[in-house]
This record gives structure tokens, sequence and C-alpha cells, in this order.
């Protein structure tokens, strides 16, 4: 049995016990901008997370789950992502073709191809995945052409033969193709088209969809008053119409509330627009930090929020906006400013103080 002990493997254990409860959002404005928004939380510890900027024809090298080299592959395209415990594995992000991938945790449904020493060379982990699709494609179609090419296998193998729990994962062009890809049943790839611009967790997005239907009956706004047997009946204040919307953090409640909002909200004017649209509607998202605990001895002290970081990515016109848990302020990075032929290789961090600042406001 292989075995391999560290940070990512303490860390990829925990996840079955304390979930990270990823939702992502799709929105496009009236002059066809394509925005990509999503939460990345995690309530057991810092997840260690920077801003990486990848330049064009870097080399790529994967590591198996035994540390041995698998596959390597020097990469057509320079991208800004964000990383996740280790540089090397990146959880969002976008490249200068204004292609945008990110991964979501996918517990109990995910199921890889079985890590075989004697094929490693052709073997990458699920953690490699966002930056293999990032830095060689620039659409769908492309990711879909080729995803077969490699074997996708777990990050951890442990010294019981158990694996580490995956992902699975957004991808979108600037053209507005929209995919969800999830690898079951030991390898198989399964490709949906994310027609409803909502991923969250598990069950799979098959079932997620469906589980819409549900719901068919939540409509923006309030309802008419009415008479029943004499009894007069009104609604107590505005949103009578989503009486019934669910409000847990589980991965269904929250992939039908994320639904519900981009159904309801107007289509942003433009790319600015959308943007801060975005980041109000994963509002509804921010998990504050405890919720996950029966026992509140157990809550970690370093963590600000649950939600660690968020982001918003403009496809179009290659702009990469986050926030984080110590600071709310939105920051950007626009890609059409960065020479991928000539930048470094580049590891940022997320913030220069991990403190929430406050302006005061003088009154004289």
């Amino acid at each position: 049995m292989l075995k391999y002990i560290g940070i990512l493997g303490c860390i990829m254990l925990l996840t079955a016990k304390i979930s990270e409860a990823c939702t992502g959002i799709t929105l496009k404005t009236k002059d066809n901008k394509q925005i990509q928004a999503r939460t990345i939380e995690w309530g057991e510890s810092v997840l260690k997370s920077n801003i990486i900027i990848s330049p064009r024809d870097y080399k790529y090298q994967a590591i198996m789950p035994d540390s041995k080299n698998g596959y390597s592959w020097k990469g057509h395209y320079g991208f800004v992502g964000a990383s996740l415990v280790d540089d090397s594995y990146i959880g969002e992000g976008i490249n200068e073709a204004g292609l945008s991938a990110g991964m979501f945790f996918f517990p109990h449904y995910g199921s890889l191809s079985k890590y075989l020493p004697e094929k490693a060379n052709e073997s990458i982990t699920d953690m490699n995945l966002v930056s293999w699709m990032l830095s060689n494609f620039s659409t769908v179609d492309e990711v879909r052409e080729n995803i077969n090419k490699i074997r996708i296998v777990p990050v951890m193998v442990f010294a019981d033969g158990s694996v580490s729990p995956t992902a699975h994962w957004r991808v979108s062009d600037a053209k507005g193709n929209n995919i969800v890809i999830e690898i079951v049943n030991n390898g198989e790839v399964k490709i949906y088209d994310n027609k409803v611009g909502v991923v969250t967790n598990s069950p799979d997005f098959q079932w997620q969809t469906t589980n819409l239907n549900n719901y068919v009956h939540l409509r923006p706004g309030s309802v008419a008053t009415y008479d029943g047997n004499g009894q007069k009946l009104f609604s107590f204040g505005m949103g009578a119409g989503a009486l019934g919307l669910p409000g847990d953090i589980t991965p269904p409640s929250r992939f039908v509330r994320a639904f519900f909002y981009l159904s309801s909200t107007p289509t942003p004017e433009d790319g600015y627009k959308g943007v801060t649209q975005a980041f109000q509607i994963l509002n509804n998202f921010d998990i504050p930090i405890g919720i996950e605990y029966q026992n509140k001895k157990d809550v970690p002290k370093e963590l600000e929020s649950a939600t660690q970081w968020t982001t918003a990515i403009n496809q179009t016109d290659r702009e990469f906006y986050y926030r984080t848990m110590y600071n709310s302020e939105i920051r950007k990075i626009d890609l059409k400013k960065i020479d991928f032929e000539k930048v470094n290789y580049q590891v940022l961090p997320m913030e220069k103080y991990k403190i929430q600042p406050y302006r005061e406001i003088i009154v004289k």
C-alpha cells in the first residue's frame, strides 16, 4: 500500500467531517460579458491560498500519490489563479485566452482512476487538473476533446487503500460555453452542459438540476391577498413568493438558492455591474465560522470565516477579482496588463495584512 503523510493528507481526510461548501454562479451581462464567480469554504484550518501568476510556456510536473513524478507538460497559455494548500494546486483561475476553471468538493460521488505506478507518466492528480486545463486550452470544446487523453488519479492513497476525497469541475470559456466535469465509477468522465449557471457540491450535477423541480412554486416578489373561508390572508412583507426557499448550507439547498437568485435578479448592464452583482449574490453564501461544529470548543481560533475567499472572473475582459475572509475589499488583476510571454512565475499573497481594515469617518 502507498503511504504519504503531510499537511495535504491531513486536510483531505478532515474534509469528510468538515465540509468544503463551495458555491459557483454564472452571469451574462447585457453587453455579453461572461462572469464566473464562486466562494470557497473550509472550516477546519487556513487554506494558505495565494495568487499564482503562471507564464506562457511554463513547464509543469504532476506528483503522484507515491511522491514520484507523473505526467509533465509545457503549457501554451499563461494564467492567474488562486491556490489551495499547495501553490501547485489551483482552485480557481482564468487564462489569457479567457478559459476559466475551478474545482468544487464532490465527496461520496467522485471516483477517479486507480493510481497505477506503471502509468504514472500519463497521470495527473485531481488537484493538478485546473492547472492542466488553464495552461493548455482556450475553449470548452478543446477540454472536451482532450480530457480522456490523461489519467486523473487521487492526490492521496492511504495505507488502508482508501483515497482522498475528490472534486468535480466547472469549466467555461469566453464564448459562453459552460460545462461541469464529473469523474465517477473509477475514472468514467461525465460532462454536463451547465445551462442553469450554478454548481455546488454533492450529489451529482444531474441530481441537483432535477431537484430544482421541487421548487417550481418559488417566485420573486410578494403574493396576492385573498379570502379563504372568510379569513383574509395576506403576506407580512416583501418576498412572500419565496417562502420555502431553503436557507441551510447543504449543497442542494445552496444550489436551489443560487439558482433562484440568478433567475430573479435583473441582467447586469456591463462587466462592472456584473462583477458587483456576482459578489452581492454570493454574500448570501458566506458561512460564519462555527456553524459546522456541534462542539464550540472545536472551532478553530485562527479562522475569521468558513468562507475563506470569494472570486469573480470577467472572462470577456480577462479580469480576476477576489476578496478574502480577512479583507472584504474587492481586488482586481487585469490579465490584459500582464505580458505572459515575459512574466516570471510568481506566488503573491492574497493580502498583506490578515485583518479587516476600517476607515473612520471624522465628523467635525
